[in-house]
């Protein structure tokens, strides 16, 4: 069998590090917002080129708490107007709605799948007063003009970064340094992930930095004292310490990654599958390596009887959720096209090249 992401094999090259992590969080007898999550913040923060990371629960944490902080601090207000992608996974629009922000859904270029300037350009209005764009599947969006919309039209660029750990421009900028905070996801399957949940938000904003800190706190500063209406969302020091160990070997990972997805564009040859769009530049860390094709569950189907795991991210858009009805009427055809068509293989950075010619042989044999 093929897996899809093998989270056992993943994790187990880092058996003794982990073991030696667990040791010491035990030995400090401290198991919350200590020394361990302080040094991941610095580390984490470094590694995304920014001055700031606060670690939280999770990733939709992450950005809900980057949205209520623009609040508190008057940046925002609720009932802006946020542009978001309309082809993301939930989240990213969870988080605008439990902000009491509107979400304004923009369609998604046909090749990248990442949100479309241009569309975004026809977007904005009075009340727009952000760009949240989300980097699917590992990929940059077009931040260099999302910056220059931005900046034209005096919003914030708030990033999710959730699938995107360590993805870079040709300047070597890292996602989570582009915009004013960036939410990323440690769940384990992420290129980055944790041994459980967790999250974090990087900014090189230093008010809103101290605002977010208070706000995963119960709104907290001192102990036992509440400056601002708070939640409690904090990254606990057993993942902080081993997403320390698993940060170390993140480049490496994301460089056997990209490996894989070479091999798979280079020697995929089927008329029936299209390949995803790669540059190939560093601006891809193939969190999920995702082909198109017409009949996506019959080659499901024939991928599963051959023993090849696959996975479908995501099978139903934002604006066709029923949490979602109220938009239920609305048209984008082109994000509707790609939850209709797209499939998810295997790639991972334990994944065998012998394990990816099994894949190449069976797609292209597939008729």
């Amino acid at each position: 069998m093929v897996k899809f992401l093998d989270i056992w094999k993943i994790n187990n090259r880092h058996k003794a590090d982990i073991e030696i992590a667990l040791q010491e969080v035990m030995d400090s007898g401290w198991l919350i917002m200590g020394k361990k999550l302080q040094s991941f913040e610095e580390e984490f923060a470094q590694y995304c080129g920014v001055k700031y990371c606060i670690g939280v629960a999770n990733g939709l944490d992450a950005l809900i708490l980057i949205l209520k902080a623009l609040i508190h601090l008057k940046k925002l207000e609720k009932g802006d107007e946020i542009i978001v992608p309309a082809n993301t996974y939930i989240a990213s629009i969870l988080a605008i709605t439990e902000s009491g922000l509107q979400p304004v859904l923009v369609e998604s270029d046909a090749a990248t799948f990442n949100i479309d300037p241009v569309e975004v350009k026809k977007k904005i209005t009075s009340k727009t007063k952000a760009i949240l764009t989300v980097h699917l599947y590992g990929q940059l969006s077009a931040v260099d003009q999302l910056q220059k919309i931005a900046a034209d039209n005096n919003l914030l660029l708030i990033e999710d970064s959730a699938q995107s750990h360590g993805a870079k421009n040709a300047n070597n900028i890292k996602c989570g340094a582009f915009g004013i905070a960036s939410g990323f996801s440690f769940y384990p399957g992420k290129n980055l992930g944790a041994l459980g949940d967790g999250g974090a938000i990087t900014t090189s904003d230093s008010e809103l930095a101290t605002t977010l800190r208070t706000l995963r706190n119960y709104g907290s500063e001192k102990k036992y004292y509440n400056s601002i209406k708070g939640v409690n969302s904090r990254l606990d020091e057993l993942q902080a310490a081993f997403l320390s160990v698993k940060l170390a070997h993140l480049e490496g990972d994301n460089e056997a990654r990209r490996k894989i997805a070479a091999k798979y564009i280079a020697e995929i040859k089927n008329p029936l599958i299209l390949l995803p769009f790669w540059d190939n530049t560093a601006n891809h860390v193939f969190h999920l390596f995702v082909i198109k094709t017409k009949e996506r569950d019959r080659l499901k189907q024939y991928l599963t009887d051959l023993g090849i795991e696959t996975m479908i991210h995501y099978p139903l858009p934002p604006h066709k959720q029923f949490a979602y009805a109220e938009w239920n009427n609305l048209s984008f055809p082109v994000s509707e096209e790609i939850h209709n068509t797209v499939l998810s293989i295997p790639i991972s950075p334990v994944m065998t090249m012998e394990e990816a010619t099994i894949v190449i042989e069976a797609l292209n044999k597939y008729n």
